[in-house]
């Protein structure tokens, strides 16, 4: 039996409980008169007393027959009246629950704003305005969800415009600070070159020489710059996938010695490979326009439950009291790591080279923990 069945039955109900009241009434009022004419006919002087005062007779001997077609005729008359009453009365209770449920199933299909008629001041009104007064807060949430679902698109949407345009307008000031200027050099020499090449021959091997290695840093600031425009996710890859990735393609377009190590770092969180990612980057880019570096290393392992981020270079370095350490490049990293819950060193000097660690830990317990690995590890890569 469905539920529409089990509502509509409520009227049948009324109707089996009315016919069996009137029945049960009939039976009960027979058994009573029964048991008066019964206890009449043991008192002839309560007889007389009634025909002499009231002019009710009784007969000395109780007909059965008669009471008996009484008794049926009562029964069928109380009946059909029972079933008459409970059928009306069923019919209107049914009207009423039916107009509930009708209001249930629009609200269930996201019709917010039906609301549920009078039904008056019984049980079955007092549901009927506690519904309505849950249907309007519904549907003032439904709308607050909405209202915040549509900022929350709009705010995503300006965020990714303002990370969108801050990133240029950082390319434009590197570009305009260093590889402008580079290649109007470049074009000053070159004019330069011109002049010389026949009157002064050596001056203008010196300018070709010194052009030379305006584009070699022109190339190397460009490379690094590029190095940037990568995309900020791993792209459905695993953050050694993607490391190893980034530096073997470093080792084809740059003269430098690199060296990594990096281990598979199981169950880390998708944020946290982000930010690791991204700090790679940043310390590769400033080794490459700034450090001047011939040899770089890179390790990624897990140690007491952390994981660590090694970057290092022998590159020129810088003192770790300049203004350096408050550079764009290394506010950037100290920020995503900050994020993460870690801590960044940096070990420099002039003209020692620099190494950056990174320290996150691992909130739960990771597979991969163990100590740092070495050349001889069987997940050692390198070149």
């Amino acid at each position: 039996m469905n539920r529409q069945t089990k509502l509509s039955s409520i009227q049948w109900q009324y109707v089996r409980q009315g016919w069996a009241l009137a029945g049960v009434i009939v039976v009960v009022l027979f058994a009573a008169f029964l048991f008066i004419v019964n206890f009449l006919q043991n008192e002839p002087s309560l007889r007389v007393w009634l025909l002499t005062y009231l002019g009710i007779t009784f007969p000395a001997a109780i007909d059965w027959t008669t009471y008996i077609v009484l008794f049926v005729f009562s029964l069928l008359l109380a009946s059909v009246i029972g079933v008459i009453s409970g059928y009306v009365i069923g019919n209107l209770l049914k009207k009423r629950m039916n107009t509930l449920a009708q209001a249930a199933m629009n609200l269930e299909r996201g019709q917010l704003s039906y609301r549920v008629p009078e039904l008056g001041d019984d049980e079955l009104g007092e549901i009927a305005w506690q519904f309505n007064r849950l249907a309007a807060k519904w549907e003032e949430q439904v709308a607050s969800l909405q209202r915040l679902s549509n900022q929350k698109a709009l705010l995503g949407e300006q965020v990714r415009q303002a990370a969108v345009l801050e990133e240029r307008q950082r390319l434009a000031r590197e570009l305009h600070d260093a590889v402008s200027q580079q290649l109007f050099a470049i074009a000053m020499s070159t004019a330069a070159i011109k002049r010389l090449i026949d009157s002064n021959p050596l001056r203008a091997g010196q300018q070709i020489e010194l052009v030379e290695e305006m584009a070699a840093a022109a190339q190397a600031e460009m490379r690094a710059l590029l190095l940037h425009l990568r995309p900020a996710t791993l792209q459905d890859k695993t953050l050694r996938d993607a490391i190893v990735e980034l530096l073997e393609e470093l080792c084809q377009k740059h003269p430098l010695e690199i060296h990594w190590e990096i281990e598979e770092v199981d169950g880390l969180p998708s944020g946290i490979e982000d930010h690791l990612f991204r700090i790679l980057q940043e310390a590769l880019s400033n080794s490459l326009r700034h450090a001047g570096a011939k040899k770089i290393e890179v390790k990624l392992f897990v140690l007491n439950n952390q994981v660590r981020l090694r970057i290092a270079d022998d590159g020129a370095g810088f003192n770790p009291d300049g203004e350096k350490m408050t550079s764009y490049g290394l506010i950037s990293m100290r920020e995503r790591v900050a994020e993460v819950g870690g801590t960044l060193d940096v070990y420099t000097a002039v003209g020692k080279g620099t190494q950056i660690e990174v320290i996150v830990p691992l909130m739960t317990e990771a597979d991969g923990e163990g100590e740092e690995s070495g050349d001889d590890d069987p997940g050692y890569v390198g070149r």
